[in-house]
């Protein structure tokens, strides 16, 4: 007997904080992510699609997922009150073929959205990112400053940048041709999804954030990963 497989999807909406996970046939995504994305859902708009995998037993996972988090549903809605990386990492783990995005692995996605769901625990405060990173010419220096405010991380304007960048994550490189620059000094604040995307950003290659940001004490921001995960 042929199991019933289908697309389990999560979406961001203009609401913070408010994600919507649904479910779809394999042959009707793309129909679905364009109405949804174009009209909206229960008065709520601004929908984009973040990650979707095909799986087995897709109506059955999706009924788990409800049931799992009914105290996050917002009434008899597809539309939870989440955070939307911490949803990310549970979908990637499934046995499934990975829809979108199609250019990236699961086990990027998965390792994106841990980083950003870790970096959104990070105590408020100003952390600095300063040091030599490979130019055109040689050695170049780049300094940058982050500001973390009740989980949201913020670049800071006045950052000095790499001159050039060869970013390997898809969304971290649109997120460094996106930012405001003067050269290669950012003239705009930059919200960033996680330290490693804010490295990114700065150095002009993809970077591991947790090793590069430092604290007002000169501590490498990895101290407080390792306190948040209990090691």
């Amino acid at each position: 007997m042929a199991k019933d497989k289908g697309i389990l999807y999560v979406m961001s909406t203009v609401v913070d904080g408010l994600i919507k996970v649904g479910k779809t046939g394999s042959d009707s995504f793309e129909q679905r992510m364009y109405n949804l994305e174009h009209n909206g859902y229960c008065n709520v708009t601004g929908l984009k699609r973040k990650f979707a995998i095909e799986v087995d037993d897709y109506s059955n996972k999706e009924d788990l997922f409800k049931k799992l988090f009914q105290r996050s549903r917002v009434a008899d809605t597809e539309l939870y009150s989440l955070d939307i990386n911490q949803v990310i990492q549970l979908l990637s783990s499934f046995e499934g073929k990975k829809i979108y995005p199609q250019d990236e692995s699961k086990e990027d996605i998965f390792e994106q959205a841990t980083d950003a769901a870790e970096s959104s625990s990070l105590p408020d405060g100003m952390y600095t990112l300063e040091g030599n990173v490979k130019g055109p010419k040689g050695k170049e220096t780049v300094k940058a400053t982050l500001k973390v405010s009740n989980g949201e991380l913020t670049l800071l304007k006045g950052s000095i940048l790499s001159t050039t960048a060869h970013i390997g994550t898809k969304g971290y490189a649109i997120a460094r041709d996106m930012a405001q620059k003067n050269g290669n000094i950012l003239v705009e604040d930059v919200i960033c999804n996680s330290v490693s995307m804010a490295a990114a950003i700065v150095c002009g290659s993809n970077q591991n954030g947790w090793d590069r940001w430092k604290d007002s004490k000169g501590n490498t921001i990895n101290i407080y990963r390792s306190s948040s995960d209990g090691n």
